[in-house]
C-alpha cells in the first residue's frame, strides 16, 4: 500500500472527506487517498501480498471472463446460496474451474479458517493458481496452520473406545453404558464406523464375532449398494441382494431369511461385489425409492420397453407400499448430514421472533451443525446464560410461524402476500426454518393446505386450487357469484361489476355461454391462491432447499404430506408409556403409580392432558417424526414434586407411600409449571 508518512495527517479521505487518509492508489496520475475502513466501504482492493498495493474504486483489478455460457443463478460454492454468475466485487470466480463462483465474504472466511496450507478451490482442491487469483484480487490469505488444527485435544474423543448402547429400545435393566466382557450385555461397536454400540442382546447377536452396522451406516450401505445393482454376466436367475453370511441359514443385518438350498436364486455376498461391478452392465434402478429393508433387488424383463430415469421413478411413485418409505426413515436419513460440532443460538425470550431470525441469518450459523439453545436476558446485567431444549425451541417456533403474517387462512394455511416479508427476506428464511426443524429433530409444521403442499412437491402448474383456499372474504364473494350466474346477461353484469379487478388480475374473458362461467371462476381461483404469490412461494421454497428437504419431499410427496397437512395423532397412555424408558434402577411402586396416572389422565380424571405430561418432560407437546433425541426416560427419586428436564428429555418422579399423594404431586407441579410457562411466553407467542 502507498503510504506518506509525513503527509498523512492533512491528506483527506476521498470517501469520509476526513484528515488522517494514509492509503493511496497506486495507479499513475491517481491522487485518492481513503482509509482502510472507508476502502473497503467504497469497495477498494487491496493486496496483501508483495508491495501490499492498494486500488481505488475506478482501478481495481477486475476479472476477465471470456464467454459466460451460465445465464442462470448459481450456487456459491461456500455457501450454497445463489448468486448471479457475473464477476463484480462481492462476487468472484475460481481460475482454474469456470463453474465455481463464491462470495467474497465467503471466500475471505475461508480464508482465514483454512490458512495458507489449506486454502484451495472447493471443486479442483487447486491451491497454486487458486491463491495467486485469490491475492490479486484483495482475499487476505494469513500465514497460520488451519484453525481446526489448532484447536487443542480436537481429536482427543478418537482415543476413547465407544462403549454405549444406542439402539432404540435397551433392553439391558443396568442402563445403555452398561459393559460385561463376554457376556450378553457386551457392548458391540459398530463394524463401519465404530461411534455407534449396542448390547449383543439387544439386537440378538449370539456372539461377538458377529458383524453389526449401525442404522446410519446400514442406510448409507444399501443406498451404494441400490444405487450400483448389477446381474453379472451369464446369470439367469434373478438377481437378488441377500445376507452377507458365507453360509445360508444364518440370521443377516436386514433381517430377511435366506432362500432355502437348491432354490434358483444367486447370492451377491457383498465382499464380492467389488470385482463383479467391473464387468457389470448397467442396470437402471431408481436408487432413491428403495428403502433400508427393501433388500431384493428384482431383474426386470428385458421384454419391457426403455424408459428415461425420470419416468422409472414417476411410475415406481404409483406403485402399492413396496416401494413407500416411512417417513421417521426419510428425516433420520436427512440427519446424517448433521455434524456433532455444536453451534450455540442465543434467544432472547422477549424478543424471541427476531433474536431467532438473527441467529440463522448469522454468518457463522451452519445449519448442518448441531444447535445449542442458550437462552439470555437483556436486562441481565451480569450476562448470564442459560440452556435450552432445542426441541422446545423449535416447537415454539412452529408455533410462531404458523401465527405470523406470512400464512394466511384458519387451519389449513396458505402463503399470504406481504410485501414488506418479502422485502426482508423473511419467506426465505421461513422455508429454512421449516427445514431445520425437521432435520434437527424439531416438530413437523402441520398447518400447510393441500394446495401449498402439492406446489412444492408437484409444482403450481401441477396444483388445482379449491375455493376453501381463498381467505379473503371479497374474493371468496366474487367466486360465489360467478359460480351462482344463472345466465350469460348475469355473468356479463357480474364482469360490468368487477371490472377493474378482472381487468388488473388478467382474468377478464369473452363469454359466449353460461359455461364460461367455470373458467372464469378457475381463473380468478388460481390467479389468487397462486399466481399472486408467485414471489413468496419462490422464496419460501428455495429455504426449504436447506439440507435437501423439499428434494426429498418431491422424491417422498406421500411420506410428507401427513405431517405438512395435519396435526400429529392424539397421545394415548400407551404412548406415553412405551416412550419413556427406564434408565437406572427405579422404584416398582412408583413406576406402577405412574402407569396408573397415565390412565387416569387418559381418561378425564385428572386436571392435566397426556399432551401437558410430554411438554412438562420434553418442551414438546407432540412426538416429533423422527422421534425424541435423547429418548425421553424417567427415574424415581426421593423428592416432593416430580422434575423436567427438557435438555436431557428426563421426567423424575417422586417417591410416595400412596397414589393418592403421587397424583396430587404431579397435578400440581405439572399444572403451574406450565401456567407460569404461558405466562412467561403470552407476550412472544
Amino acid at each position: 500500500m502507498k503510504v506518506n508518512l509525513e503527509a498523512h495527517r492533512i491528506l483527506k479521505c476521498s470517501v469520509c472527506k476526513k484528515t488522517g487518509a494514509s492509503i493511496g492508489c497506486v495507479a499513475p496520475r491517481c491522487k485518492r487517498s481513503y482509509h482502510f475502513p472507508c476502502g473497503l466501504q467504497r469497495e477498494c482492493i487491496f493486496q496483501f501480498t508483495g508491495n501490499f498495493a492498494s486500488f481505488c474504486w475506478k482501478h481495481r483489478p477486475v476479472q476477465i471472463i471470456t464467454s459466460n455460457n451460465c445465464r442462470d443463478s448459481l450456487l456459491c460454492t461456500i455457501c450454497l446460496e445463489f448468486i448471479e454468475p457475473i464477476p463484480t466485487y462481492s462476487v468472484l470466480r475460481s481460475p482454474c474451474c469456470k463453474n465455481a463462483w463464491f462470495h467474497r465474504d465467503c471466500l475471505q472466511v475461508q480464508a482465514i479458517n483454512a490458512g495458507v496450507f489449506f486454502f484451495r478451490c472447493t471443486l479442483c482442491n487447486n491451491s497454486d493458481i487458486f491463491q495467486k487469483e485469490m491475492l490479486r484480487m484483495g482475499i487476505h490469505i494469513p500465514e497460520k496452520d488451519a484453525s481446526w488444527e489448532l484447536e487443542e485435544n480436537a481429536y482427543q474423543e478418537l482415543l476413547q473406545h465407544y462403549e454405549h448402547c444406542d439402539v432404540r429400545r435397551c433392553r439391558c435393566k443396568e442402563g445403555r453404558d452398561y459393559n460385561v466382557p463376554d457376556s450378553k450385555w457386551e457392548i458391540k461397536r459398530c463394524q463401519c464406523c465404530g461411534s455407534s454400540g449396542t448390547h449383543l442382546a439387544c439386537s440378538s447377536l449370539q456372539s461377538w464375532e458377529q458383524n453389526w452396522e449401525c442404522c446410519e451406516c446400514r442406510s448409507i450401505l444399501y443406498s451404494a449398494v441400490a444405487s450400483n445393482s448389477v446381474q453379472p454376466y451369464g446369470l439367469q436367475a434373478p438377481a437378488r441382494l441377500l445376507c452377507p453370511w458365507d453360509s445360508p441359514g444364518q440370521e443377516c443385518w436386514s433381517r430377511l431369511p435366506c432362500p432355502p438350498p437348491g432354490s434358483n436364486v444367486r447370492l451377491l455376498r457383498l465382499p464380492a461385489l467389488a470385482g463383479e461391478f467391473q464387468k457389470a452392465k448397467k442396470h437402471a434402478l431408481p436408487n432413491t425409492n428403495v428403502g433400508i429393508n427393501d433388500c431384493l433387488l428384482e431383474e426386470s424383463s428385458p421384454k419391457l420397453p426403455r424408459q428415461s430415469p425420470g419416468d422409472q421413478c414417476k411410475d415406481l411413485l404409483r406403485q402399492g407400499s413396496k416401494f413407500r418409505r416411512d417417513i421417521s426413515t426419510l428425516i433420520i436419513e436427512l440427519g446424517f448430514q448433521v455434524k456433532k460440532r455444536p453451534k450455540k443460538v442465543f434467544i432472547n425470550k422477549a424478543n424471541f421472533w427476531n433474536s431467532a431470525l438473527d441467529g440463522f441469518r448469522n454468518q457463522n450459523f451452519n445449519p448442518s451443525y448441531t444447535i445449542e439453545i442458550v437462552y439470555v436476558n437483556e436486562n441481565d446485567h451480569f450476562g448470564r446464560e442459560q440452556p435450552g431444549s432445542k426441541q422446545e425451541f423449535l416447537s415454539l417456533l412452529m408455533q410462531q410461524l404458523e401465527n405470523s403474517s406470512l400464512f394466511e387462512g384458519s387451519l389449513s394455511k396458505n402463503l399470504s402476500l406481504n410485501s414488506q416479508a418479502l422485502k426482508e427476506n423473511l419467506y426465505y428464511e421461513a422455508g429454512k426454518m421449516v427445514a431445520i426443524s425437521l432435520v434437527h429433530g424439531g416438530p413437523s409444521p402441520g398447518f400447510f393446505s393441500q394446495t401449498l403442499f402439492n406446489c412444492l412437491a408437484y409444482g403450481p402448474e401441477n396444483t388445482q386450487p379449491i375455493v376453501d383456499d381463498v381467505s379473503d372474504f371479497d374474493v371468496a364473494q366474487i367466486m360465489i357469484r360467478i359460480n351462482a350466474a344463472a345466465t350469460v346477461d348475469d355473468l356479463n353484469s357480474l364482469i360490468h361489476d368487477y371490472y377493474k379487478y378482472l381487468e388488473f388480475i388478467g382474468c377478464l374473458r369473452l363469454i359466449t355461454s353460461i359455461s364460461d362461467k367455470y373458467m372464469l371462476a378457475k381463473d380468478v381461483l388460481v390467479y389468487h391462491v397462486i399466481k399472486r404469490v408467485q414471489a413468496p412461494f419462490e422464496s419460501f421454497k428455495q429455504g426449504l432447499k436447506t439440507l435437501g428437504v423439499l428434494e426429498k419431499i418431491q422424491t417422498y410427496p406421500e411420506a410428507f404430506f401427513h405431517i405438512f397437512c395435519h396435526k400429529p395423532e392424539n397421545l394415548s397412555a400407551k404412548i406415553l408409556s412405551d416412550l419413556f424408558t427406564v434408565h437406572t434402577l427405579s422404584d416398582v411402586q412408583t413406576l406402577g403409580f405412574w402407569n396408573s396416572y397415565l390412565q387416569a389422565v387418559e381418561d378425564g380424571k385428572s386436571t392435566v392432558t397426556m399432551e401437558d405430561i410430554l411438554i412438562f418432560a420434553t418442551g414438546c407437546k407432540s412426538i416429533p417424526p423422527a422421534g425424541f433425541k435423547p429418548n425421553p426416560s424417567i427415574e424415581c427419586l426421593h423428592m416432593d414434586f416430580p422434575v423436567g428436564n427438557k435438555c436431557d428429555n428426563c421426567l423424575a418422579l417422586p417417591i410416595t407411600s400412596t397414589y393418592k399423594e403421587f397424583q396430587e404431586s404431579m397435578d400440581f407441579a405439572i399444572k403451574n409449571t406450565l401456567r407460569l410457562e404461558k405466562e412467561e411466553n403470552s407476550h412472544f407467542i
